[in-house]
């Protein structure tokens, strides 16, 4: 009996599978994060380099007003909403997509 149930495990395993694979998905939030955070460090790079970038900076910093700072606070987190929902929006079209390629055409001739 062990060796007709290793023989059927082999012969399992040996099959050819006509299921096809799904390829592996891109992370689409990691690659949108990566670039939001290398544009920020790229510009905060660019900004402190020079002396004359970094005085105005510092003269900017300092004249704003309690409205200004909140102007630009609700504005970044508008950025960082807008960035959740786009990679969000990406993973569900590429999930959609993956979805259909995976089924067989004729499943959908024949009603299945």
């Amino acid at each position: 009996m062990t060796t007709q149930t290793s023989t059927e495990a082999a012969t399992a395993a040996s099959v050819n599978h006509t299921e096809s694979v799904a390829p592996p998905r891109t992370r689409w939030a990691a690659i949108l994060w990566g670039l939001l955070f290398a544009a920020v460090a790229a510009t905060s790079l660019w900004l402190i380099a020079d002396d004359d970038r970094r005085a105005g900076i510092a003269d900017w910093a300092l004249s704003l007003t309690p409205v200004t700072v909140s102007t630009l606070m609700i504005l970044t987190i508008g950025v960082l909403v807008l960035v959740t929902g786009a990679s969000a929006l990406l993973r569900t079209v590429q999930r959609r997509t993956s979805a259909g390629a995976l089924r067989h055409p004729a499943d959908e001739v024949s009603g299945e």
